[in-house]
């Protein structure tokens, strides 16, 4: 008797044929390893199960495990398969230890994909290779140079704080480029080792290299940011996302260890192009070809702080010597859906900007289109140069770096004391200022001594009673608030009065 005709039902390509595509190609691409000794042992495992308990075969019939693999080879080139609707729960089971082993996958050698991969993927893959490589080796010169002493003399309020720090951002941009290095040779082509990165001129004191991390790190995010729309692998894209994330991390802590800046300025970041991002680094960069023409450097000339108001002025090689009329600088914030576009001479700095400032020099007044996608880029003269408006800081920063002028630092601290404490530096202050002010009338018989005289003076009509500017008494023994501002009798303290506390339950 014949089997009755067995009913045909497909069964989804996108469930099966990834993972045998992956693991077929795998498996002869790499050389027998463990990993991959047990990934072929999942394989037979897998086709052991399929075929367990599957229906003898009647006379003149081909045997179902023919038939399967009949529609494997279907499945790997690409054409639509079915499996008969008994055969179903036996393929469940399989797809689903398969799931299960995927794990196995992610241990195997990457799978060279030498056809199908656009170049462009892999121009982006090697510049990211070589920005990587730059700011793992900024991290590695600066730590080497600089000592925990350099680090406190620079306002840090904690040496070991910073350095520890930097010394993780180090390790994970290591790791970036041993993980992109990897990847391109998987793509089958080499990564680009030649270049030399120069920071002698940036490494000269702790404050300027920790202003200098922080411009790396955020224009490390716009460069993935920038970079992105050309890259037409998913897996690859998904990958340089995963990496932008934690440039980001760094970017905070950067901006936190600046101790001025905020923490989070902006609600958006700003993207780059690769040859907008060589206009900023690549003049740390030598020896190699990117392959990408890198625009016209731009440097800000103004000394100190930029700030709301602040007339910006600026250096670049394809400015000198030519004229600057009807020359425009344009700024980009982040969320900006446009540049803002002003006169050259009449560059200044507007009061709602906060954070990073992409700044560009164009030959006319057309704001830059703050998109990857649709800028227009064939009238920037010069740049970008990228300004901090650090007009919000935060108490965080303020915690690790107490100044950022890299000398000494002036630390103001406020303290309780007792009222007995505090009658007897206002009643020491009090008698030292009047004595001052009656040895220095008696020697003028007109005029107070040119020093301490305001102070002396006020302190002394406030110990004699008279009116002062606060209307404060002094008491001279506790019982009662005092009000009292002024210096103690050494000059240490700052008195500014003092009023009784609940003691401590």
């Amino acid at each position: 008797m014949r089997p009755s005709p067995i009913r045909q039902s497909a069964v989804p390509r996108s469930l099966l044929r990834p993972r045998l595509v992956h693991i077929l190609s795998t498996y002869k691409a790499s050389p027998p390893r463990p990993c991959i000794d047990t990934l072929a042992s999942s394989l037979r495992l897998f086709l052991s199960l399929f075929l367990f308990g599957l229906p003898g075969c009647a006379p003149g019939t081909s045997p179902p495990f023919l038939s399967f693999f009949q529609q494997v080879g279907r499945l790997v080139s690409g054409d639509s398969i079915s499996f008969p609707s008994k055969f179903k729960m036996h393929f469940s089971i399989s797809a689903t230890l398969l799931v299960l082993a995927s794990p196995l996958l992610v241990s195997a050698a990457p799978v060279k994909r030498t056809s199908g991969t656009d170049s462009a993927d892999l121009v982006v893959l090697q510049f990211a290779n070589v920005l990587e490589q730059l700011e793992t080796q900024f991290y590695t010169q600066a730590l080497s140079t600089f000592q925990a002493s350099d680090f406190t003399s620079a306002g840090f309020t904690s040496s070991e704080i910073a350095i520890e720090q930097f010394t993780a951002i180090l390790s994970d941009e290591s790791t970036h480029v041993t993980i992109i290095q990897e990847t391109i040779i998987s793509l089958g082509s080499q990564p680009l080792t030649s270049c030399s990165f120069d920071f002698s001129s940036v490494l000269t004191d702790v404050t300027t290299m920790a202003a200098t991390a922080r411009l790396v790190e955020n224009v490390g995010v716009s460069a993935y940011l920038g970079a992105a729309h050309l890259v037409t692998d998913p897996t690859i894209l998904t990958a340089a996302a995963s990496i932008m994330t934690v440039e980001a991390r760094h970017q905070t802590m950067l901006n936190v260890l600046s101790g001025t800046g905020s923490a989070i300025p902006q609600a958006f970041d700003i993207f780059l192009s690769p040859s907008e991002v060589l206009a900023i680094a690549g003049g740390f960069i030598s020896g190699c070809d990117l392959g990408i023409t890198a625009n016209p450097s731009l440097s800000i000339t103004n000394t100190g702080s930029v700030g709301a108001g602040t007339l910006l002025t600026f250096s670049s090689p394809a400015m000198n010597g030519s004229s600057t009329d009807g020359m425009f600088c344009q700024m980009i914030a982040g969320g900006f859906p446009f540049s803002l576009s002003l006169p050259l001479s009449q560059c200044n700095v507007p009061a709602n900007l906060t954070g990073p400032v992409a700044i560009f020099i164009t030959s006319d007044n057309q704001p830059l289109n703050n998109n990857a996608r649709d800028q227009a880029t064939d009238k920037i003269v010069a740049g970008p140069t990228m300004a901090f408006i650090d007009n919000k800081p935060e108490m965080l920063g303020s915690l690790v770096r107490a100044s950022s002028n890299g000398g000494s630092n002036s630390i103001e601290s406020t303290a309780t004391i007792s009222p007995a404490q505090a009658s007897a530096i206002i009643n020491s202050a009090a008698s030292t200022s009047a004595a001052s002010v009656a040895t220095s009338a008696s020697s003028s018989n007109s005029t107070l001594s040119a020093s301490g005289t305001e102070s002396a003076s006020a302190a002394a009509a406030t110990a004699s009673g008279s009116s002062s500017s606060n209307n404060a008494q002094i008491v001279a023994a506790p019982g009662g608030p005092n009000m009292y501002v002024g210096p103690s009798p050494d000059g240490a303290t700052t008195v500014l009065g003092w009023s009784e506390v609940p003691a401590a339950q």
